[in-house]
């Protein structure tokens, strides 16, 4: 494995670092008081703008890896823009590379019709309008995507959708008008990972409601957000099913492991900045007579933080090598270990970063707080930590059968 930026990376990565210092960092205050003094459930003004500069200048659309849509990188060349990218939560989306929208997008390239692609890929690809992903349910144990209980029904030339989610992030920005959305055609098939399908909801479909918005540990993360969404009877073109009946699993593998690497991409960003703001904290306060980085306790942390953190991007490496080279099944351990690995390394590390900031660490002087709690949504996000290590070591105990 050689993990050496190439001369077109090395190029992009400065690219991305020089908007970053000029354009995004600098707006951070300016979404935050947007977000306060505006409608919180509506596009901030200032994103939009970012996103036309990102888009004069090239840097759109990186993350899509064997497509001729995106920038020709591959998972390996896309980790480190999506690192630098993690470290602001408003530079994503301003390049067009944002959860849901990239896990939805990959999920048109690979498996769309040309009707289906034409009608959806392209606005997203463009930034006109944005997506959500309809899965998780709050009747069942979502962890085990088999106990979903919405239905799809077929009925003439349309399916019939009946169903209760939440957590589908995205779904309350007015800008979002698609949902992939999964569910069972065929609950009595004896392959349990065959009774489920997934099929594209235009988001004004009668019968599609937004109940409610959900916090995380108090944010709202407007205007993203995360909403319970009832289906009540929801009509759609039998056209709108994506890849066939009973190809839901098969397409979740595909949506669900580069998902899983971006997030953890943008992880290791969010914890390079949160050791950086501990550092210059605990280089400017004075504390029993010397300064804070004087201590030996804080050296430790400083020390362990840097060693977790070159360990995770390692690993998040490998895992982005081993999919492009050998595929996303054969890498399904490192994909695994990684989306355990990452957040568990970020939490520790944003959570020594608050304690360097005393009461202000967990309150909006910094943004600490808010990163640790988005962070914590990671250890079940795409896969709780317990599924994932029960994979890895199912894995482990096959190599000694």
């Amino acid at each position: 494995m050689y993990f050496d930026y190439s001369d077109k990376v090395k190029a992009l990565r400065k690219r991305v670092s020089d908007f970053m210092e000029e354009h995004v960092y600098p707006h951070e205050e300016t979404a935050l008081r947007q977000l306060a003094e505006g409608e919180r459930w509506q596009p901030l003004a200032i994103v939009e703008e970012l996103k036309e500069k990102a888009k004069a200048q090239g840097l759109w659309n990186l993350f899509l890896p064997e497509s001729e849509l995106g920038a020709g990188l591959t998972n390996l060349e896309y980790a480190p823009l999506a690192e630098i990218m993690g470290r602001s939560p408003i530079a994503p989306e301003a390049f067009n590379c944002s959860a849901p929208d990239t896990g939805n997008m990959e999920v048109l390239v690979r498996y769309g019709t040309a009707e289906q692609k034409q009608r959806w890929l392209q606005p997203l690809l463009q930034g006109k309008i944005r997506s959500a992903f309809a899965m998780t349910e709050p009747a069942v144990a979502s962890s085990d995507a088999t106990n979903i209980e919405a239905r799809i029904v077929r009925d003439g030339d349309d399916y019939v959708i009946n169903g209760r989610k939440w957590w589908t992030s995205g779904a309350g920005d007015p800008r979002c008008k698609v949902m992939i959305f999964m569910g069972k055609t065929a609950p009595d098939n004896p392959d349990r990972h065959r009774q489920q399908s997934m099929i594209l909801v235009p988001m004004d479909t009668p019968g599609v409601r937004v109940e409610r918005m959900l916090s995380v540990f108090g944010y709202d993360d407007a205007p993203h957000g995360h909403a319970e969404v009832s289906f009540d009877n929801v009509r759609v073109s039998a056209a709108n099913m994506l890849l066939g009946e009973g190809r839901g699993f098969e397409i979740a593998q595909g949506r669900l492991g580069p998902g899983r690497i971006h997030h953890c991409m943008r992880t290791i960003g969010l914890a390079e900045r949160a050791l950086e703001l501990m550092c210059k904290r605990l280089l400017s306060r004075v504390a029993f007579g010397k300064e804070l980085a004087q201590h030996n306790v804080w050296q430790q942390r400083i020390a362990d933080a840097r060693i977790s953190i070159e360990q995770c991007r390692l690993l998040t490496l490998k895992a982005a090598y081993m999919m492009d080279t050998v595929g996303n099944k054969v890498a399904r351990a490192e994909i695994a270990m990684i989306k355990v690995a990452a957040p568990r390394m970020a939490l520790q590390v944003i959570d020594d970063a608050m304690q360097a900031f005393g009461g202000a660490g967990v309150s909006q002087v910094t943004p600490l707080a808010s990163m640790w709690a988005g962070v914590r949504t990671l250890r079940f996000a795409d896969g709780p930590d317990e599924v994932h290590k029960n994979q890895i070591a199912r894995l482990e105990l096959r190599k000694h059968q």
